[in-house]
């Protein structure tokens, strides 16, 4: 079980600066940025497509890390 949370930090750590990327040039939204991660073709951690709740979840994550 801690590999497995320790793998999920890790690959939030490498979506995080994306997103940090991604609001550098104005998008601010869940929507915006999910969009944004899905245009890029960057997969979520089972391969999908991002949606808001996907994109909140790995910001909590980060703050929960902090």
């Amino acid at each position: 079980m801690a590999a497995i949370k320790t793998q999920a930090t890790e690959r939030a750590q490498d979506v995080l600066i994306v997103i940090d990327d991604i609001r550098g040039v104005g998008v601010r939204t869940l929507q915006g940025i999910a969009d944004e991660l899905t245009a890029r073709e960057i997969r979520t951690a089972r391969g999908g497509r991002w949606h808001p709740t996907t994109v909140r979840n790995i910001l909590q994550r980060q703050i929960t890390q902090g």
